[in-house]
């Protein structure tokens, strides 16, 4: 039965969607004048083309069948992973080839843009779908598997888009497969102990790789402690004695399989290994002023001529802007070019200081009625694939919101995040429209199956 385009569209969806976007259009538009009121900028354009784009690529994802991307998931997958590590080359090969690369890649110090013509296309935006659907179609097949088995597949599964991409290096885009990843997996079921593990090794990863900057930028005088990571003989010895700890409770716990506490011991010392030897990792894949930006928003004030610059002058946009703003385009901290990335990673900071508190509000009573509806449709799925990707879209909104609006308030790092269908970017709002065409084809196939299992075959 042919499926009908307009019995498809969630307008729910589709409207909080066009609002948000046309907003970003307009403050696009506003960011895009200097003090003297000369344009510096057509970016307003090429969203508006984006835009376009968008709509029409929601409405034919909206219509497609999801459940028939799991035939071809695997395949696309390959395809992108092969995108992104070329993407990564500049990174991996030679200095004589990244010089003959930057006619072909550039972003900002990254390699994660590939130029086309007068637009910038970044694929490791779109890569976030494709794992998406790719572990939804992993979980979906495994349903009977084990739970570790599970959990360690799907881990790989994360792992390799997610080292590819640092490679290039993007960290803002990396970061957010991990709450998608988080997310989903306990909507697989996996137990709750390996989705901590994760999060905890993850987050002391990041924290043992920042603690010498940390000393250096923040505290900026010797903290006894932090030898541990500064000193590489001392760090070479801790690490090694927690792999032996490590490896001495799960042998305990191989042997005297009714002691609990072997379990748990094995569990903190494995995270605690697990940190320290993927912070080696980190420590030596961030750049300087990627490690400036994910710590100084603890003191902005320590870096004001770069880093601290940013978010000094964006909490000074947002507290500026009152209860009701200076106004459409008479925003000074925009005008004077204040505010870094204005149109991209702080658009938030515009709005806030041209249309103020009560502006704000309405900005984020709109995302809420977007991200209830996506709750609402999440529960009322009943295809397990479905379900599992749901999840995932609404974990990779969420993240964005809630990251790029924390960072411009000075509560989280910089990293480069953009305000989905608000910030200037073709990739980033082309992946957002895609998703919701995908989450309106999941809605309105929430009671649909699969005649046969044939989808869950490779190819």
């Amino acid at each position: 039965m042919k499926t009908k385009i307009l019995s498809v569209i969630d307008y729910i969806l589709l409207l909080t969607m066009i609002a948000l976007t046309i907003i970003g259009i307009l403050f696009i538009y506003s960011s895009s004048f200097n003090s003297n009121g000369e344009m510096t900028t057509l970016k307003y354009k090429r969203q508006i083309v984006f835009a376009l784009i968008g709509l029409v690529l929601m409405i034919l994802f909206a219509w497609y069948d999801y459940r028939k991307l799991e035939r071809y998931i695997f395949w696309i997958a390959i395809f992108m992973l092969a995108a992104l590590i070329v993407l990564a080359m500049p990174t991996i090969v030679s200095h004589i080839s990244k010089q003959k690369a930057k006619d072909w890649f550039e972003a900002n110090g990254a390699s994660s843009w590939l130029k086309i013509g007068i637009f910038g296309i970044q694929p490791s935006e779109f890569s976030k779908i494709v794992f998406i659907f790719f572990l939804g179609w992993y979980f979906n097949i495994t349903d009977n598997e084990t739970p570790l088995k599970r959990f360690i597949v799907s881990l790989v599964i994360l792992l390799i888009p997610v080292g590819i991409i640092l490679m290039q290096p993007d960290l803002g885009t990396a970061s957010v497969f991990i709450p998608v990843y988080l997310i989903m997996c306990f909507a697989a079921g996996i137990p709750l102990r390996y989705i901590m593990m994760v999060l905890f090794g993850g987050a002391f990863s990041v924290i043992f790789a920042m603690l010498p900057y940390w000393e250096e930028i923040i505290v900026q005088h010797p903290v006894a402690f932090v030898q541990i990571f500064t000193n590489s003989n001392l760090r070479l010895i801790v690490t090694s004695g927690l792999i032996a700890l490590t490896m001495i409770c799960l042998l305990g716990r191989y042997f005297y399989s009714n002691n609990r506490s072997f379990f748990w011991l094995s569990y903190v010392f494995g995270i605690l290994t697990f940190g320290m030897l993927f912070s080696i990792v980190i420590g030596k894949t961030f750049k300087p002023y990627q490690v400036n930006r994910l710590i100084v928003f603890l003191n902005p004030y320590v870096d004001t001529k770069n880093s601290g610059w940013q978010i000094i002058n964006s909490m000074t946009a947002i507290g500026s802007g009152g209860l009701w703003g200076k106004g459409f385009m008479k925003g000074t901290q925009s005008l004077f070019d204040f505010v870094p990335e204005k149109s991209t990673d702080f658009i938030f900071s515009i709005i806030s200081e041209e249309w103020g508190f009560l502006g704000c509000t309405f900005i984020f009573l709109i995302y809420l009625v977007f991200m209830i509806r996506i709750i609402h449709i999440i529960k009322d799925v009943h295809n397990h694939y479905g379900y599992y990707c749901a999840c995932g879209i609404f974990a990779m909104f969420f993240f964005h919101f809630l990251v790029n609006v924390g960072m411009t308030i000075g509560l989280m790092p910089i990293t480069g995040i953009p305000l989905i269908f608000l910030s200037y970017g073709g990739s980033s709002l082309l992946t957002g429209m895609i998703s919701v065409g995908l989450l309106m084809s999941i809605h309105y196939r929430k009671y649909d199956f699969m005649e046969e299992s044939s989808a869950r075959i490779i190819g």
